[in-house]
């Protein structure tokens, strides 16, 4: 089949999973709270519906990003879709926590495969003005997730329970799984006299030291930041962390191949992505909280009031993509951040009294930010590395996205247990302990969005490569 012919309709395949795995985290963010309250478990606890499925996702990206540069990428995606679809369905079937963590796993190995594959079989079928569409096309799609599930997940969650909120995405991942066996490209090398070398333990390594690293930061607060776990996992991730630095420096079929990061867009702007997801991501986690437990809005409700955000942000992005396929990202990567800053702000004000129309103003703000800021962001990076490397460098950009979601859950989880804990100790009011503990962490989000602010500007310097 003549790939120019069906190159949108391969297009929309591809990122139907990145809309799955956005549909499935807006509608968990949304029923932590009915979670926690029907297992029976803390905030601590409940973070890691979460942080278990970003852990395994992220971890897995580098594999499976290098996977698709050396095996057909039509039945890599494919296996993810249905491996995803498994995980899911187990989650709608868990009757305690630890099936629950245990499923998530499960559905995150599928949507590691296909994060990791996504933007390089974006960039390997469409060049130039038609790649930004594309990913602008990624961006407002992914987006329509993001409005879907907390209307979706809220209707479910007050008509029957939690666990239904994983049901949706199943039909869809099936359906999606054998269109791409069908229908994408079995993107593949040429034929090498070299047999297949992959790196085993180098990614051992990576694997290893990036969870040391993510449960210490998880879990610092309730462990304490001095105790002898958290300093034990210091020095694994330290050990680790060089030993696979080390090693896929010196070997020539490496899993990371640290010349990339040589490039100023590449590695800036990986950067600038993960501080922009730590960024959207210290509100996304505590507004669910906030409308729910404050303001004493019902799970449908509060799913309605999350979703200006998206309608926004799927408004903007394909414009943003368009724009940065035609003049470049730098304009509107830098426009992103200050957006979230300002977002954020606003979000500092929130209290019992703040009316409806306040919160959807700053959610679409926030929305707008995010729609300007994304594709723009994704086009420059993946132009910047050679065809022969946009499967590992799409499985970087998945890292950095993905360790910015898991960094954004974990520290302001962190950041506002620990503030709300210290006032409660002190004798401040439960909701008063709650308002001030929100607002200092919401400065914590402008702290990043101004580091992301300054990597953008670094990063996307006026494009002298094109593709």
């Amino acid at each position: 089949m003549d790939t120019k012919n069906i190159k949108w309709i391969i297009c929309i395949l591809i990122i139907t999973g990145n809309f799955l795995g956005m549909l499935d985290s807006t509608s968990v963010n949304l029923a932590l709270y009915p979670i926690a309250n029907d297992l029976q478990i803390s905030l601590s606890q409940v973070q890691w519906v979460v942080i278990s499925y970003m852990l395994v996702l992220t971890v897995f990206l580098p594999f499976f990003g290098k996977i698709g540069d050396l095996f057909p990428r039509n039945k890599i995606y494919s296996a993810g879709f249905f491996i995803f679809a498994i995980g899911a369905f187990l989650n709608t079937t868990a009757s305690n926590f630890h099936l629950l963590i245990t499923y998530r796993c499960i559905e995150a190995i599928g949507a590691s495969i296909m994060a990791s594959n996504s933007m390089a079989a974006i960039a390997t079928i469409f060049k130039g003005k038609e790649r930004g569409q594309a990913l602008g096309l990624n961006a407002s799609l992914v987006a329509i997730g993001g409005i879907s599930g907390p209307a979706i997940g809220g209707f479910l969650i007050n008509s029957f329970s939690w666990h239904m909120i994983f049901l949706p995405p199943v039909p869809i991942a099936i359906i999606g799984g054998l269109l791409s066996y069908k229908l994408l490209p079995s993107i593949k090398p040429q034929p090498s006299q070299t047999p297949f070398k992959f790196d085993y333990k180098g990614f051992i390594y990576f694997s290893i030291a990036l969870f040391a690293l993510l449960l210490a930061i998880s879990q610092g607060h309730t462990w304490g930041w001095k105790s002898i776990n958290i300093l034990l996992l210091g020095v694994i991730t330290l050990i680790f962390g060089g030993l696979f630095y080390l090693r896929d420096k010196k070997i020539n079929y490496p899993l990371i191949n640290f010349k990339m990061f040589k490039i100023k867009t590449f590695t800036f702007g990986n950067i600038a992505v993960m501080t922009s997801y730590m960024c959207m991501f210290t509100n996304a986690v505590l507004l669910p909280f906030f409308l729910q437990e404050i303001v004493k809005y019902n799970a449908f409700v509060t799913g309605l009031l999350i979703l200006p955000y998206s309608v926004a942000s799927s408004a903007v992005a394909p414009f943003a993509g368009s724009y940065s396929g035609k003049h470049g990202s730098r304009l509107l990567t830098i426009v992103g951040p200050c957006i979230y800053i300002i977002a954020l702000i606003i979000f500092t004000t929130f209290n019992t009294k703040t009316p409806m129309w306040e919160i959807i103003l700053a959610s679409i703000i926030m929305g707008i930010g995010n729609g300007c800021f994304q594709s723009p962001s994704n086009n420059a990076i993946m132009t910047s590395v050679s065809k022969d490397e946009l499967g590992i460098a799409s499985g970087i950009l998945g890292l950095a996205r993905n360790l910015g979601n898991i960094l954004g859950v974990a520290i302001t989880i962190t950041l506002f247990d620990s503030f709300k804990n210290n006032l409660l100790s002190d004798g401040t009011q439960y909701q008063k302990a709650f308002l001030t503990s929100y607002h200092w962490t919401m400065c914590f989000g402008i702290l990043f969005g101004i580091i992301c602010l300054t990597c953008a500007t670094i990063a996307y310097a006026p494009n002298k490569k094109s593709s």
